[in-house]
Parts: structure tokens; C-alpha cells; sequence
């Protein structure tokens, strides 16, 4: 019986684990290994929300292997390093891993991959991330897509996925190699902001089922309807249990078959559902097919936009969640708090600090890679171009959404604004997402004054729509 180190990065689970089944299946004794070498990921090393997930994912998946009668050998250093070190350790002959989409990632694992064979080992990588690999799919011109729609097109010609692999049988070596203790990687934070991450999440696997389970059961068929309204729970939460591969789209897409009686596509909600995970391949698709775009704009042109020149301050006043544009605050607070943010909100804080404020999108996408626990190179980088108009299948660079009208169109009441802003939870419906409108009698029956009570908008909105748009009409022909 041959040994086989099975090296998990992004793909924290047992269930539907292609690698795992891979090495399980040949009979080998199976050695799980982790390896923290974050220096790798340069220059989107890890941010801060999503080091605390990663602490709280590896240790649930060790103790689902222990479970089983295995456990997870947990090393730090160069990857190449310490893979060779545990064939040396353990006589090794093979590893596997699943796939990694990343520019730097792919960089690395190629010459793992090479460096590897070449001593003589089996070095095999598999597909577990994402439901299409993105260089199987190509314009009938054989060029990439930019647009989603015909993506998506021919995606689902390709689709529905093969059924989801049960968790395999595990044979453990005779002898263990040394671990390094969990605690080691330092990946919680030393001053403890974390107390409303750990309230509203359950990292690991279980808690990925568990989610997927609850939300076909009570949001699914309601998706279409609901997904936009940031006070009600009408979206899956599904997304960091996805990008640390706690959850795989094969198991989404087969609990939705399952929850529609098995036509998933002719159920409005989970058709709108399973469309969003559309988006999220359209997001490797893309960031595959033009690495460079997480820092600069795939539209060259808009490299030359007018940013504004000082705005140190505004970008903390915008982190902060103190606008004065209530539903901006109440999103960058719950992203703050939580560790996430509502898609809708996602889509109206990016918007105001581009164009409200013409802070250029690299550093909002930057202030989202360090507080999301689901921060994801490809998504990131696809929302965050998508909304400043500059990237594929871009939202026209003239769209500039309204904080005051999405505000009436999907928080009516003001429930999301009253529970993240609880300095506006007395005043009237009509106010909330205006306050700074709140007449003097109001004012006084509420306790409540613009400006002292809650901060005057930091700058107003039709005269930095006209500046945005000035900006615009300067690079649209270059």
C-alpha cells in the first residue's frame, strides 16, 4: 500500500472532494496536509476577516478527520519545501490538490506541479472550485467572453454537473508526521474585534451544509423576489463557505435539483439563484483570462479617469460607515461588524465611493480584502470593476446609484438602516434614508439633530454625480 499527501488549500471539506475520493479510491494510505505559506499569495496575501475564518475552517475540518480516524498535518514555509520534506518523512510517491485559479496561485502550483515530477513523484491536480474550468470555454471567434449573459449560455450547455462524491473511506498512515499546533499560524486576531464574526458564522463544513440546507428549505423559491432587500433574509450567506471550498457548486446545484423536484432551472428563485453562481465563474473566467485586472481596469482608457487628488480622509469616513448617507453607513457597518455585506449594498457602497467620492476602486477593493470573510480575488475584482464601469459586462459608466432612492426601493421601512445605524431608529420612515431633511418639529419629538445626532452628508450627491460624470465624458472616447 502506497502513501499519497493529499494538500488542502481552499477546498476545506470531505464531502464532493475530488482529490481526496482520488487517492482513497487507488487504496492509499492518506496523509491530509495543510500548508500556510501566505507569502505565496503576494500581493492579495490573506486579510484579516478571512485569516479568522481560515483558523476556524481548519480546525473544523481536522476535527472531521479525526472523526474518521485521520487528521490534519498542518505546516508553515515554502510549499515546495515542505511538500519534499514530508516525502522524505513519509515515503510519499504521490500528491494531489484541487485547482486554485489565482495568477500567483497558478504561478506556484505549475512549478510544484514540475518540480515534483521531475523527483520522481505522482503530482496530480483536480477540479473541485468551480463547475466549468475557464479555459474550456471560448467565443465561437475563439476569443474569451466579456459579456455574461452568452457565458452563461454556454455554460449551461455544459451543465447540469456530475453528481456530488460522498466523503471516502480513509486509510491512515502507520505513523504520523510532526504538526505544527494550529495556534502556530496566528491567524486570529491579538485584539479581539472578531466577537460579531463568531456571532453571526459557523466556519467548516457542517456549518456549510447546515446553511445550504436552510436556505433551500426557506429561501430558495423566494430568491427572485427577495435578494435585493438587505433587511430580509432572502440571499443563501453561502459565499465564504464557498470560497474556502467548504461547500462545492456541484452540492448548491444538487441541493437545488433536489429542492424543485429536479428542474431547478424552471423554478424562478433557484434559477435566479444558480445564476448568481454563474456570476461567480464568470468571475474566475475572467480574472483567468486577464490576470492583471485586480489592479488595473481591463478597459485601458479608464486608467486615465480623473480620481480625486486628496482623500485620506473621506476613504476613513467611508470605512467607518459615517457618510452621512444612511444606507451606505449601515452597509459599511454591517460589513464592519460581520464580517459581510448584503450584494445589493455591496453594489451601493462601491458605487458611492467611486463616483460620490472619486476614490479610485483599487482602494475599495483593498478595504473589502481585508474585512470579508468571503474575500475572493475573482469576485472581488469583478464587483468591484463592474461597478466603476471599467471592466467586462460593465454596468455603463454612467450608472450612479441613488442612496436615497435604493434606500425607498428596498429598505422602505428602514429596518436594515435602523439595526446598523441605531442613531436613526426613532426618526419617521419618510427620513431615514434622509435625515439631514428631518423638520425642526420632528427633530425635537425624536431627540434628534442633524449633523450632532448622526453626520451631514460628507458630499452632495447631484454635485458629485455631475463631477463623476465630467470625469467620465473626459475618458469614454480615448
Amino acid at each position: 500500500m502506497s502513501t499519497t499527501l493529499v494538500w488542502f488549500r481552499r477546498d476545506l471539506r470531505l464531502t464532493d472532494q475530488p482529490t481526496l475520493h482520488r487517492a482513497a479510491a487507488d487504496g492509499d494510505r492518506i496523509i491530509p496536509i495543510y500548508i500556510h505559506a501566505p507569502q505565496e499569495e503576494a500581493p492579495w496575501v490573506p486579510g484579516a476577516a478571512s485569516r479568522w475564518w481560515l483558523h476556524h475552517s481548519l480546525a473544523a475540518l481536522d476535527a472531521a478527520l479525526r472523526q474518521r480516524g485521520s487528521r490534519l498535518i498542518v505546516r508553515m514555509g515554502d510549499s515546495l519545501t515542505v511538500l519534499r520534506d514530508l516525502r522524505r518523512e513519509t515515503g510519499a510517491t504521490a500528491v494531489y490538490w484541487n485547482r486554485l485559479y489565482e495568477p500567483a496561485l497558478i504561478a506556484r502550483d505549475t512549478a510544484v506541479k514540475a518540480a515534483l515530477r521531475a523527483d520522481g513523484a505522482i503530482a496530480e491536480s483536480h477540479q473541485a472550485a468551480l463547475l466549468i474550468e475557464p479555459w474550456t470555454l471560448r467565443k465561437p471567434d475563439e476569443t474569451p467572453y466579456q459579456v455574461f449573459t452568452p457565458f452563461w449560455k454556454a455554460c449551461l450547455q455544459k451543465l447540469p454537473p456530475a453528481a456530488p462524491l460522498p466523503a471516502p473511506t480513509l486509510h491512515s498512515p502507520e505513523r504520523w508526521p510532526e504538526s505544527t499546533p494550529l495556534s502556530a499560524l496566528d491567524l486570529l486576531p491579538r485584539i479581539r474585534w472578531d466577537e460579531g464574526l463568531a456571532a453571526a458564522w459557523q466556519p467548516g463544513e457542517a456549518g456549510a451544509l447546515a446553511q445550504l440546507e436552510r436556505f433551500c428549505a426557506t429561501g430558495l423559491t423566494g430568491y427572485a423576489q427577495w435578494r435585493d432587500w438587505p433587511g430580509r433574509d432572502g440571499v443563501s450567506r453561502l459565499s465564504p463557505h464557498l470560497h474556502f471550498g467548504e461547500l462545492s457548486p456541484r452540492q448548491i446545484w444538487a441541493a437545488t435539483t433536489e429542492a424543485t423536484a429536479g428542474a431547478p432551472l424552471d423554478d424562478k428563485g433557484a434559477a435566479s439563484f444558480l445564476r448568481e453562481i454563474g456570476w461567480r465563474e464568470f468571475a474566475h473566467y475572467v480574472l483567468y483570462h486577464w490576470p492583471h485586472t485586480p489592479e488595473q481596469p481591463l478597459q485601458e482608457r479608464f486608467a486615465a479617469y480623473p480620481w480625486r487628488e486628496e482623500y485620506g480622509e473621506l476613504l476613513q469616513v467611508w470605512q467607518r460607515g459615517q457618510t452621512g448617507y444612511s444606507l451606505v453607513d449601515a452597509g459599511m457597518r454591517q460589513l464592519w461588524k460581520t464580517g459581510w455585506l448584503h450584494n445589493r449594498v455591496r453594489m451601493l457602497v462601491a458605487s458611492f465611493l467611486i463616483k460620490n467620492c472619486r476614490i479610485p476602486w483599487q482602494d475599495g477593493a483593498r478595504w473589502f480584502w481585508d474585512t470579508l470573510v468571503d474575500a475572493d480575488l475573482a469576485s472581488n475584482t469583478l464587483g468591484w470593476q463592474w461597478t466603476a464601469g471599467c471592466g467586462t459586462d460593465a454596468a455603463p459608466y454612467f450608472r450612479i446609484f441613488n442612496p436615497i432612492r435604493q434606500g425607498a426601493q428596498f429598505d422602505p421601512d428602514g429596518a436594515y438602516v435602523r439595526h446598523w445605524v441605531p442613531e436613526l431608529a426613532n426618526l419617521p420612515d419618510a427620513f431615514v434614508h434622509q435625515p439631514w431633511l428631518l423638520p425642526s418639529a420632528e427633530q425635537r419629538a425624536t431627540d434628534f439633530t442633524p449633523g450632532l445626532s448622526y453626520p451631514t452628508p460628507v458630499v452632495d450627491f447631484a454635485a458629485s454625480r455631475a463631477a463623476a460624470l465630467a470625469g467620465f465624458e473626459r475618458v469614454k472616447n480615448r
